[in-house]
């Protein structure tokens, strides 16, 4: 079928007001608007909505060179804005149970996929199975990138490993379901949070501290930005990202040519070279004063262009494709079931207070989107510690996401 709209100017047109619709209604205070987004997710309608448009072929991926353009450019410049926010300093003064259950939880994801796999693989192989693109493994290796990271460590692990844009339309909705409830479980135990810590046995003393010293950081930096400002927030995105591609288009070939058994860890492809490289790049920036772009915006610029990339990514979606292969939402539920035994007994272990356990947790599962939320639910000044922990995890998203998709690729059938 014949797309209506093939000139990539129009499209990109079309995503734009795509993604203003859905960040302006879901920021509404209208009282219907608020009802609605308590159950759909907007990150969900920002892919599901460019999905529509292409099932019912007003657009089309396969005549556009948007997402292309986005995954190389826009990605990787993404990652170093999203990780040149990190503060160490910042980080460290939450204190080392901050620290560890957030860890925790990057661990129990990484593990916990290759445990779900291996769990259904013994009652109902067909699940877990596929063939090429469709190897389910490469779907959940997606997974992963966004339970580590988000969406843009999501979309790496999508190209790295070459998961099918049909199994990737299926894991999506698997993912955004499966994260949607861990968080309304997460939020209900913000709201007995004293029973809990009662029976954690948690000290509860740290959690004050840490408040006032996240607020006096941030608003240490924040600043209206200048035409200055932006321009070198973008020198800092599009140099790394080129240094990136340049690098990577010397050592992939390197691999190729010398090392041609690293293909199945992904050494031979450029790509996975230019997001690893764009994302240390981003790390070790923010040891300097590059960082201090944050304070004029650096994370939202790269959340913009996350963004782009999800509704690009959106418009090869099969909004029916989740109904092919429904026991993909089982593989999820016993991950995350895997992953939230493992943070409660590590948690009860260190006697982590609830509020640790639950933002490391959605740090991870939720990412920047969605763990400032959990994190005001404890207390309203406590959303930039939710922030903080999310950004770490964009850092060891790739890297995590990778170890993890390469376990499930041993065992899976």
């Amino acid at each position: 079928m014949n797309s209506w709209f093939t000139n990539d100017a129009v499209v990109l047109g079309l995503l734009f007001l795509i993604l203003a619709f859905v960040f302006s209604t879901s920021n509404s205070k209208n009282r219907y608007w608020q009802k609605f987004y308590k159950f759909v997710p907007p990150l969900l309608l920002c892919y599901f909505l460019p999905g529509i448009l292409n099932s019912i072929g007003i657009i089309s991926a396969d005549s556009s060179q948007l997402y292309f353009v986005a995954s190389r450019y826009f990605l990787p410049a993404s990652l170093v804005l999203l990780t040149l926010s990190i503060d160490m300093k910042a980080i460290l003064k939450l204190g080392p149970k901050a620290l560890i259950m957030t860890f925790t939880a990057t661990v129990s994801i990484i593990i916990g996929g290759p445990f779900a796999i291996l769990v259904v693989k013994s009652f109902a192989p067909e699940i877990v199975g596929g063939s090429g693109a469709d190897e389910v493994w490469r779907g959940l290796a997606t997974i992963a990138g966004s339970w580590i990271g988000g969406g843009a460590n999501q979309t790496a692990m999508k190209e790295i490993f070459g998961a099918s844009d049909n199994l990737f339309s299926a894991i999506i909705a698997v993912d955004v379901i499966a994260y949607s409830i861990w968080m309304a479980i997460l939020l209900y135990g913000a709201g007995v949070t004293e029973k809990i810590d009662k029976y954690l046995k948690a000290d509860t003393s740290s959690i004050d501290d840490v408040k006032s010293k996240i607020e006096q950081y941030h608003k240490s930096i924040m600043r209206i930005p200048t035409l200055a400002d932006l321009m070198k927030i973008m020198a800092v995105a599009f140099g790394i990202t080129g240094m990136s591609h340049l690098l990577g288009d010397i050592i992939a070939p390197f691999f190729q040519s010398n090392f041609p058994e690293t293909a199945k860890f992904s050494l031979t492809s450029s790509f996975f070279w230019i997001v690893l490289l764009a994302t240390t790049g981003g790390f070790l920036l923010s040891f300097t004063k590059a960082k201090e772009l944050e304070g004029a915006g650096a994370s939202k610029i790269g959340s913009l262009f996350l963004y782009i990339l999800i509704a690009s990514i959106g418009m090869s979606m099969d909004i029916f494709a989740f109904f092919d292969n429904p026991g993909l939402l089982l593989i999820a539920v016993i991950w995350i079931l895997f992953h939230a035994i493992v943070m409660i007994a590590v948690g009860k272990l260190i006697k982590a207070p609830l509020f640790f356990i639950a933002v490391g947790s959605q740090a991870n599962i939720g990412g920047a989107a969605s763990a400032p939320i959990v994190a005001s639910a404890f207390h309203p000044s406590l959303a930039t510690v939710g922030v903080i922990l999310a950004v770490l995890g964009y850092a060891v998203g790739t890297y995590g996401a990778w170890i993890s998709a390469i376990l499930m690729s041993y065992v899976s059938p």
